[in-house]
């Protein structure tokens, strides 16, 4: 049996044997559709609304892929200066700690106020959920780069640009990728977030709109939708770290 079949197969005969035993509880105790409807009336909702589906899984997918973009390289950016500039690290780190204390959906509509309802208040959002795993795990990985070839690149004459280029960035590439993989997960929460505060399109939208209805069916069609981005884009990231981190040893 192949490695990689015997590492896939017990979490997919999990989901399975879950669905049996959610198919059978619900048709067993007879619970109501509004309350918890059965995956067999998830799929056929999922099938009826595909086309309306599509339309608001693409929106939300270009907002996702742009404030992730935008995300990750402002967590890049913030990294690189406070490690080339130890007294802003001094300073201001202990700032970015606090701001994750507060919670994302109390600054939404403040954004709101400041900048309409426009797509600059939903690239903020996402901004302010994907910039913060980047950044931190960039600046541990800038931090752990090896002291032996550091004193010998400085013995060699080596410009503190060059350092930075040629050794800190490449060595802190493995950490500053799963920082990434972490906001590539945050990112979908936060495009959904958005959407739910101030859109006309979008899965966080469709959400909305079938909670007011009490289509509990609809709602876990999306929620699978955001499961289904999620998991492609963290995949995604994955396959490409495995591109360009080649020398990292492999682990077994």
């Amino acid at each position: 049996m192949p490695a990689y079949f015997k590492s896939v197969w017990p979490p997919i005969v999990a989901v399975i044997l879950f669905i049996a035993i959610w198919q059978g509880a619900v048709s067993l105790f007879h619970i109501e559709k509004w309350m918890l409807p059965a995956p067999s009336d998830i799929a056929r909702e999922a099938a009826t609304q595909a086309e309306r589906l599509g339309m608001h899984a693409s929106a939300t997918i270009q907002l996702t892929l742009i404030g992730f973009a935008a995300g990750t390289a402002v967590g890049l950016l913030i990294a690189m200066v406070l490690h080339l500039v130890p007294f802003l690290k001094s300073a201001l780190y202990p700032l970015l700690i606090l701001s994750q204390n507060i919670p994302t959906i109390a600054l939404a509509p403040l954004l709101l106020i400041w900048f309409g309802f426009g797509l600059l208040p939903k690239l903020i959002t996402i901004i302010l959920v994907c910039f913060f795993p980047v950044a931190v795990a960039a600046m541990d990985g800038l931090t752990r780069t090896d002291a032996a070839m550091m004193n010998y690149m400085r013995m060699a004459g080596a410009k503190r640009h060059h350092i930075f280029w040629k050794l800190e960035l490449p060595h802190a590439l493995p950490s500053v990728f799963s920082g990434v993989k972490i906001a590539a997960t945050y990112s979908v929460m936060g495009a959904i977030i958005a959407e739910w505060i101030g859109a006309d399109k979008g899965i966080g939208y469709y959400m909305m709109l079938q909670k007011s209805a009490y289509r509990t069916d609809r709602l876990f069609v999306a929620i699978m939708i955001i499961v289904a981005l999620s998991l492609l884009l963290f995949l995604f990231i994955a396959l490409l770290e495995k591109l360009l981190v080649r020398w990292r040893p492999q682990k077994r």
